[in-house]
Formats: structure tokens, sequence, C-alpha cells
């Protein structure tokens, strides 16, 4: 449901492209009809959205690390699905993820050197003579001593470790970065040189990005595009500078509300949504918003609400997103006739 970024032009192949993706866990939809397009780098999409919004799982997804039960994911034209034996090597190389912990990509036997010189080898980049060498080199670039690669994971800081993941990721020479909240498990300080970090990397390997996240902050920051998620479902997208300054979707508008502002004349009103997410193996008829949604009428308990254009590269899944618009615009939500909230899906 994210349009194609401006920069990439009507003709231009997406470096990543994902149509109606539906993942599933037993009964539970994980992700339900999802459609993202990523522009080659350097490009960062973000997905924001509540924890069990889907976001994870899309970014494992798009590596093959679960399962897919319909859609389709494309990676420079090819289906991704369909990639076998040398071909699925390469994609394994071209697309890596940096996790949120990053112990879940460290081995804690290994040194930190021959952790990131694992990939080196398996995939052939340098010889295994060199291997050390290059370790040490990538080690630099992610602003750690080389002589890191002597320690275990055990021996470094947080933010450290999280440096010698993303070394490891990049030390393949990806074209796509996965990353799954990469600094939320980091003290301030951490989150904001690791966020330097990805800032500078970025332009200087040309990558592209998937950044998952609950940060908005983050996005605003260090992504182009921002597809916002709900139960398993992209609720709104598009330019991040736009739909962060007037949101078009209720569930946007809650979740800039929570922004912090340094300027109070320049905070929005505070949004709090009643309630927790459906059940997820019971979800709602309608759009699955409603039960929280202040603005709920009975075509948004009836009706799913189908994405459409709000504006050159917006996209919105709400029946009355120009009202939300408009709203956003004026920096709070209006009450409805007669004290009746106006409705949205």
């Amino acid at each position: 449901m994210t349009p194609q970024p401006s920069g990439g032009g009507p003709a231009a192949t997406p470096l990543l492209e994902v149509t109606d993706l539906v993942v599933r866990f037993g009964p539970v939809r994980a992700v339900d009809g999802v459609s993202l397009r990523l522009a080659g780098g350097p490009f960062g999409l973000g997905l924001v959205g509540e924890s069990g919004s889907g976001k994870s799982t899309i970014g494992r997804a798009v590596l093959r690390l679960v399962s897919v039960a319909s859609g389709q994911i494309r990676f420079e034209g090819k289906d991704v699905a369909g990639l076998r034996g040398p071909a699925l090597k390469e994609y394994r190389r071209a697309a890596q993820i940096v996790f949120q912990d990053p112990d879940n990509s460290l081995d804690p036997r290994m040194r930190v050197g021959a952790s990131v010189a694992e990939p080196l080898i398996a995939h052939r980049i340098v010889a295994r003579r060199q291997a050390a060498t290059r370790a040490r080199e990538l080690l630099a670039e992610v602003g750690l001593d080389p002589e890191f690669a002597g320690r275990h994971p055990h021996q470094l800081s947080g933010g450290q470790r999280q440096r010698v993941a993303i070394a490891r990721a990049l030390s393949v020479q990806p074209r796509l970065l996965v990353l799954d909240e990469p600094t939320s498990a980091l003290d301030v300080k951490a989150q904001a040189r690791i966020l330097t970090l990805i800032a500078r990397l970025r332009a200087d390997r040309n990558l592209a990005y998937l950044l998952i996240t609950h940060n908005l902050g983050i996005v605003s920051e260090l992504c182009e595009q921002t597809a916002v998620l709900y139960f398993g479902r992209v609720v709104e997208s598009g330019p991040t500078d736009e739909l962060l300054a007037v949101p078009a979707h209720p569930y946007t508008q809650a979740l800039r509300s929570a922004v912090p502002e340094i300027d109070a004349a320049a905070r929005p009103a505070r949004v709090i949504l009643p309630g927790e997410p459906p059940d997820a193996t019971s979800p709602p008829p309608g759009c699955v918003f409603h039960p929280r949604c202040p603005l709920a009428v009975d075509r948004c308990r009836a009706e799913v609400p189908l994405p459409r254009a709000v504006g050159k590269g917006r996209l919105v899944a709400c029946h009355r997103a120009e009202e939300v618009l408009a709203s956003s615009a004026r920096g709070s939500l209006d009450a409805g006739r007669d004290g009746q909230p106006q409705g949205t899906g």
C-alpha cells in the first residue's frame, strides 16, 4: 500500500516490492494484505505501529525467515519465494537484517572478529587469510576500535554489540537492510550514536532499508517514506514529512500526538486511545480500528475501508480521511454534530 517513492519515477523498478502479503500463525493473520514499495538506496522506508502490529513479521518475511501464506515479495523484479541454489545465496547476501537484540546474531562463544569474518568467508567476499584484516576494517567503519576483534560479545556494551551486529550485516555488501528496532534495547546515548551511524552508512554505502520502529522521531530523521500498521494492515502511508505533519488516519493522529515536542505551541492535542488492540484470533468486522477509534460510526463497523489516495503519494484506509486531514491541519479532532463523533474507519 506504500506508493512509489517520488524519486523512482513511474517506470522505475523498485528494489523491493511486497504485494498483498499475508502471514499466518495458526488462526492469526499476523500480516493481512500488506503492500509496500522500497526504492534503491540511499532510501529509507519506516514501518511504525504498536507492538503486535506485524512490523517485525513483515521484515522477517522479506528475508524468508517466516513462511508466507499468500502474496508476493519481489527483489529487483525477481520473486523471492522462487529463488533456489546460487540465486537464493545471492539474495541472502543482498538482503541482511539487524535485530533489536544483537545477541540474536552474535555467538557468545565466538570472538567478535571471528563473528564478523564468518559471513566474509561463507560468501567468499575475501580469501580466508584476508578475512581477519577485513573484519577489523569493518569494526573501524562502524566506529569501534579494531582491537575489539579479540573480545567476546559479553565484554562489550549493548551499543558496542549492536555496532558489531551492523558490521557483520554490512560485511557481505548488502543492498537492503532490515533494521528491526535497532536502538530500542539501548540507552539514550547509545541510541543517538547508532542512529548517526545508520545515517552515515546509508550515504557511504548507498543503502536502502526497512526501518521497523514504534518511534516516530526516528523515522522522521531517517526515512523518506513511512507506512503505519495496525493489526497487520497498513492504515496509512506516504512521504514521512507530510504524514507526520498532517495525518490522514485517526490511528496515525494518535501516534503523532504522543511524540514529545520541545515547543509547547507546536504540540498537537493528545489523543488517548481507549482499550487494547482486538483479539488476534477474532478480528472485528469492518474497520479493525473501529473499537478504539474516537470517531467511528456505523459504516466503520460494517465496511472494511480500502486504501485510497488523499493527495500526491498519500494512501489511507479510512472512510472519511478527508475530515481527519482537515482536523489534523487544525491541530485537533473535531466533535461531531450534536455531540456525536464524526465517523472514520
